[in-house]
């Protein structure tokens, strides 16, 4: 795990269920106070999946908040509801 997907999976693990938008993580993350390259986030967030789901096209445990960004899953989240 690379540094900045540890700091990633940190941040999302520090706030489970808390939705973050990619600029919200580029600005936490990565230091980016203003336009920073959101394809950045969605690359991180890629790579981490492979590394910590046991199937990175469906996800358990980062989830993507449509139009939003994406969440790590709450403890008490029901696997069964779509992400």
């Amino acid at each position: 795990m690379t540094a900045k997907e540890f700091d990633l999976l940190q941040m999302f693990m520090t706030h489970p269920g808390r939705a973050f938008s990619r600029q919200q993580l580029l600005e936490q993350v990565w230091g980016y106070a203003q336009g920073g390259y959101e394809h950045t986030v969605n690359t991180h967030i890629n790579r981490l999946r492979g590394k910590i789901e046991s199937d990175s096209a469906e996800p358990k445990y980062i989830l993507t908040v449509w139009g939003m960004g994406y969440r790590f899953r709450e403890l008490d989240d029901d696997e069964s509801q779509p992400c």
